[in-house]
């Protein structure tokens, strides 16, 4: 049996997504494009919500990508479209930032043609990780036990709210 504890509903979700947009255009203003890059499934959802939002407030050219991986076994990563992202500003986006294994992974074929700069946002981001990725960009940032477990719930294009799944007592 699951015990759903809720930590963002729908509303505050968007509030802390449009925030986000805001310190993206803020650090990135002298910027002519950004290219965010989601990792599919809620990543790619939430970079959608992002770049609509950075629309409203940066000047520049803003190319959303998805990223394809199996987060447990990412030997294999797809971006589409293909982007050289050489010389670019990079925004990795994915929903939590559990262990930080899924963005470490994500970020190899960005480095490979040599970016400008490399950025990362999480909507949920849990405190201890098991590798070395610091979140540039956070909604909530929240400390788990390691039985515990963050999800996003989406609907279509829509970000539901987040919850917590504590271990059953």
């Amino acid at each position: 049996m699951t015990n759903k504890k809720y930590i963002l509903t729908k509303e505050i979700a968007e509030k802390k997504l449009r925030r986000m947009a805001l310190e993206v255009a803020e650090r990135n203003y002298e910027e002519q494009q950004l290219v965010l890059v989601g990792i599919k499934d809620s990543g790619l959802i939430i970079a959608h919500k992002i770049s609509n939002y950075l629309k409203e407030v940066f000047n520049g050219e803003v190319i959303v990508a998805a990223l394809t991986m199996d987060k447990k076994n990412p030997s294999t990563i797809l971006i589409e479209p293909s982007i050289n992202f050489k010389d670019k500003v990079v925004l990795l986006i994915d929903d939590v930032a559990n262990s930080g294994k899924a963005m470490l992974y994500a970020l190899k074929p960005l480095l490979e043609t040599y970016p400008k700069k490399i950025q990362t946002l999480a909507l949920v981001e849990r405190t201890h990780k098991s590798f070395p990725v610091v979140v540039d960009y956070v909604g909530l940032s929240i400390s788990t036990t390691l039985d515990e477990h963050i999800f996003v719930e989406v609907d279509g294009t829509e970000i539901d709210g987040a919850w917590m799944e504590e271990p059953a007592l």
